[in-house]
């Protein structure tokens, strides 16, 4: 690597994730979290960021919406945006200014459960419903229709008839936390 990557990592709530790749980036050279955006202030992500010296900023679903030139200076010089745990949908400017550069994680393997009101528990709590043998991690690239961009990376883990959906959510965290920082440096190295 010539130059540093530069990431933005937006997050809407506790950033369990956001600390996760934090931490395994910390002695990496070659890699710097420029600015964390939360777009709500009071997540515990916020204070994170803010405990590791990271730049934060707060920038609400509405100004997403109806202020891109507030949201791209606050990316300017990013070279991948992370969405970890992030419930604002992308809007359109940023994907068209960022092919194939946002990343994301959802608790599921997409395409089941995904989509629309389809974060958090209430994956979670459906994939309990149905009866599933599995769940997993999907890793994938943002584009312009919810939870619908190329798979960069899926992890399953088995699931039991005694698991509830707060198990399920551990099993599942246990992949997030192993795998994704270790996927976002793959996407680095690809360029």
């Amino acid at each position: 690597m010539n130059k540093k990557t530069k990431l933005a990592v937006l997050v809407s709530g506790g950033g369990t994730n956001l600390e996760n790749i934090i931490n395994y980036f910390k002695n990496n050279p070659d890699v710097e979290i420029s600015v964390v955006i939360s777009n709500k202030a009071d997540a515990y992500a916020v204070t994170r960021a803010k405990n590791h010296g990271i730049p934060c900023r707060i920038i609400t679903r509405k100004q997403f919406e109806e202020d891109s030139e507030l949201v791209m200076n606050t990316v300017k010089g990013c070279d991948f945006i992370i969405l970890a745990g992030c419930l604002v949908r992308i809007p359109d400017y940023m994907i068209d200014a960022y092919p194939k550069r946002i990343i994301n994680i959802h608790p599921a393997l997409l395409p089941k459960y995904g989509g629309k009101g389809m974060y958090g528990h209430h994956v979670h709590e459906a994939v309990k419903a149905a009866g599933e043998k599995e769940s997993g991690i999907t890793i994938h690239y943002v584009n312009n229709e919810l939870d619908a961009g190329e798979h960069i990376a899926q992890f399953r883990v088995a699931l039991t008839e005694e698991d509830t959906p707060d198990t399920i959510a551990d099993k599942v965290h246990e992949l997030e936390m192993e795998y994704f920082p270790k996927v976002i440096e793959e996407c680095i190295k690809k360029g």
